[in-house]
């Protein structure tokens, strides 16, 4: 597995975490966060920061590649994630620490 910048997302697959396999374990309602980054993505798109085209063929190669073994719904979002590291719009320093606030949140609750 590749390391460097991309490790804050690899770190985030968890042992329970499977890919999967079925068509039943592959369709389902998308969940609201999943919703919400569609429609960041289309707004970054359409903003001319992140094009769709350009971030749907990455979520093909890398899915298959550095990211094979995330759920396939949670691809796109690491996918992204990526992508605007590679962008230079958030640094792996700051993505660490967004997603270390969200957790924040989360145990609060």
């Amino acid at each position: 597995m590749t390391s460097g910048p991309y490790e804050v997302l690899l770190n985030t697959l968890g042992p329970a975490s499977h890919r999967e396999s079925t068509l039943p374990e592959l369709d389902g309602k998308p969940d609201p966060w999943e919703s919400s980054m569609q429609a960041t993505c289309e707004c970054l798109s359409w903003r001319g920061a992140l094009d769709n085209l350009e971030r749907r063929h990455a979520e093909d190669e890398l899915g298959e590649t550095i990211y094979q073994d995330f759920p396939v719904r949670t691809r796109s979002v690491v996918v992204t994630a990526h992508a605007l590291m590679d962008l230079g719009v958030i640094s792996p320093e700051e993505l660490h620490a967004r997603m270390e606030a969200v957790r924040e949140r989360f145990h609060r609750q």
